[in-house]
């Protein structure tokens, strides 16, 4: 027998005995549900199926209830949407587990660092560097220089050592730009619209890379001789050789980038051309200047910006700094001005830091290799006042330090010890506490008191009509490459559908976590070190800028990436839990209680049982009986 039923508008014919669930299946009609198998009796157990039928006053669960003649359904009313997103919060509440990795999640640029060590693991170096390449287009620069927030949030800590995430990175992407024809996205077929990109840097070679793979025209204008931003210009060629990065930048512009450089825009260029002439602008200007150490005598000649001198270096000018030169600063920017000065020749190289070297932000790689190096590291000290003699620079006092209270930062304060100061006879004083914005002028678009631009950090607009910013020049201002690479790979996206007529906004999806974990969760895990990395010794590095990591070979590289955890669920991609937490935007917190915590069963050949991903679906209670 068949029956005439409604469901949100549609009218439909359903056999007798069949459940409103299975009508609905019949017909094209999607009801959500986590519970439903067609080969097991239905229960109604998870409560996701809810429907409102006209005349019945409570919900029902379309798996379980039958149709029946003229019955008029609805799928997607208001109370049904509530009632499912307060089922789907009680069910995430107890939900243990990790959806993606914490690698992962660290990553400014949301990396699946998890995805793309595995397949190295495996064997798979073409479909893991396709895999990086969905992030990002420079895996092989940003291998190299990237400090990595991914191994700091690495589990395989609690066992031995962090999986070395960024150098099997670099060493499956130089083994692309190693072939005679490296990767290249498809690309989809020509929109006819056209994209202007101020900065060639890390973020505006990436969104350039997206909306060239979009069908979009697209063109950067770059103030410098070459593209490649700090990258090029304050990144020391032993960290990073440029030969390295302008392989990569032409696969951008193989990807139908047109890059042109010597332009600056305001002085080369006028910004209202672009406005005229295309239908978006991605400001990608960078931080290029050099936070100043506010002290007396900082107009000396001899004292020196960080990233002036880094940019110098690179440029190939020449730089003199004498015989003893101090580096004021404690992250990578300072370590780099350091290692250069000693490549440059100068026999004593002072790093002055107002904290201790635990509070250094610096890497600890950088730290290390800078005192293998023969760099002197005074900590708790802050410059008073340059000292000079004929207008240069002839030394430093400082200004010795201790530790406080916190700061907002976190870190303890460091505050002057009344009457205790230190002089040191030098030739050139580096600053590299920091870098600032140097805006372009541009009418309309609003800045922030630092001199940052103004930008939605879901759509990146800025206050100018399709005008789009990202990377070190929005809001807080600088940050690490991949931060800026992450900004533009979001922006691609946004900027995507602006052309398309309807901006839509990045929204991070939900994601489920596991939370305090410790070494006691892996016990059981077999120790195995981490892979060493050939590089060239502290005697023979110093003496020139030749690149110090020498990479993995292959079968290295298998090996360290075989050492990981594989934390991230791997129905990450399939869940319907996950899909359904993301449309009807849950908020699991609302309703939190103390979470159950299961031992995981893996004895069985077969068979593995988490109990903590349970989603009371009853599927396995009921398959058994």
């Amino acid at each position: 027998m068949l029956y005439n039923i409604n469901i949100d508008g549609k009218e439909i014919k359903a056999q007798a005995g069949q459940t409103i669930l299975e009508a609905a299946k019949a017909n094209g009609i999607d009801i959500p549900n986590l519970c439903y198998d067609n080969r097991i009796e239905p229960y109604g157990a998870c409560g996701l199926c809810v429907v409102e039928v006209e005349g019945i006053n409570k919900l029902l669960r379309a798996c379980a209830t039958k149709v029946a003649d003229n019955m008029i359904i609805h799928t997607n009313s208001g109370k049904v949407y509530q009632s499912r997103k307060i089922a789907l919060e009680l069910l995430l509440s107890d939900h243990k587990g990790d959806c993606r990795p914490p690698c992962r999640q660290a990553c400014p640029g949301l990396t699946d660092c998890q995805g793309y060590v595995g397949l190295i693991a495996n064997g798979y170096f073409e479909e893991a560097l396709q895999l990086l390449k969905e992030s990002y287009p420079l895996p092989a620069s940003l291998g190299r220089v990237c400090p990595h927030p991914c191994e700091d949030a690495c589990r395989r800590q609690f066992v031995e050592e962090p999986i070395a995430i960024a150098w099997l990175k670099q060493f499956v992407a130089d083994l692309d730009l190693t072939e005679d024809n490296p990767f290249l996205p498809e690309k989809a077929p020509a929109t006819g619209k056209k994209i202007a990109i101020v900065g060639g840097g890390p973020a505006g070679l990436t969104a350039a890379h997206f909306l060239a793979k979009y069908g979009h025209s697209v063109a950067i204008y770059e103030m410098m001789p070459a593209a490649g931003g700090m990258l090029r210009y304050g990144i020391p060629e032993y960290r990073l050789p440029k030969a390295v990065l302008d392989k990569e930048i032409a696969l951008v512009e193989a990807m139908g980038v047109q890059i042109i450089t010597n332009v600056k825009i305001g002085k080369d260029l006028e910004f209202n051309y672009l406005k005229e002439n295309f239908d978006a602008v991605y400001l990608a200007i960078g931080a290029w200047k050099s936070a100043a150490l506010g002290c007396d005598g900082e107009d000396l000649e001899g004292v020196l910006g960080g990233i002036d001198f880094l940019q110098d270096v690179a440029l190939n000018k020449v730089v003199t700094i004498g015989k003893k030169v101090a580096v004021v600063g404690g992250g990578n920017t300072a370590m780099d001005a350091c290692r250069t000065a000693v490549r440059l020749g100068a026999e004593e190289v002072y790093l002055l830091y107002r904290r201790t070297k635990k509070e250094m932000p610096a890497a600890a790689i950088e730290i290390e290799e800078a005192e293998e190096e023969g760099v002197i590291f005074k900590y708790l000290v802050a410059p008073i006042k340059v000292i000079g003699a004929d207008g240069k620079v002839a030394g430093i006092e400082l200004q010795q330090m201790k530790l406080g209270e916190p700061d907002s930062s976190g870190r303890r304060r460091p505050v002057p010890i009344e009457g205790a100061l230190e002089n040191i006879e030098l030739d050139t004083v580096i600053a590299a506490i920091g870098q600032k914005v140097v805006p372009i002028p541009i009418e309309g678009l609003d800045l922030t008191r630092w001199n940052t631009i103004v930008a939605d950090e879901s759509t990146f607009q800025t206050s100018i009509e399709g005008v789009f910013a990202g990377g070190d020049a929005i809001n807080n201002g600088p940050g690490i490459a991949i931060q800026a690479m992450g900004h533009a790979r979001k922006a691609a996206d946004v900027i995507d559908s602006y052309l398309k007529g309807q901006i839509v906004p990045y929204q991070a999806p939900y994601l489920v976590a596991k939370q305090n974990v410790s070494e006691e969760d892996f016990v059981d895990v077999p120790k195995a070190k981490r892979v060493p990395m050939a590089h060239l010794t502290p005697e023979l590095r110093k003496t020139n800028f030749k690149e110090i990591v020498k990479g993995f070979t292959m079968d290295q590289a298998v090996a360290e990436a075989s050492r990981c955890l594989e934390c991230g669920c791997c129905d990450v991609y399939d869940c319907k839990l996950l899909a359904y937490a993301q449309e009807y935007n849950v908020q699991p917190a609302q309703v939190a209680g103390d979470m159950h915590s299961y031992k995981i069963h893996d004895e069985h050949p077969y068979i593995y049982r988490d109990q903590n991903k349970c989603i009371l679906c009853g599927l396995c209670v009921r398959a058994l009986e």
